[in-house]
């Protein structure tokens, strides 16, 4: 897919339009067409694995202030 930069900033326009104008659904289908077209790109090909690393590591370093447990670490 040699255009699917293409298609992401339009993606990204289409974003904008639609906040501008107030419509926020459209504005989230756009979010959403253009955030798939760029895990669907080698570059954001890590995206997922990314975020997955970054929440459990936020979920080990909170679960301890959650629980009430003294133990840190």
């Amino acid at each position: 897919m040699p255009n699917v930069g293409v298609l992401i900033f339009f993606a990204i326009v289409g974003t904008f339009i639609c906040a501008k104008s107030r419509v926020p659904g459209g504005a989230v289908v756009f979010a959403l067409v253009a955030l798939v077209l760029f895990i669907s790109t080698p570059v954001g090909a890590g995206l997922p694995g990314a975020l997955s690393t970054f929440l459990s590591t936020l979920d080990t370093a909170a679960t301890p202030a959650l629980t009430g447990s003294g133990a840190v670490g």
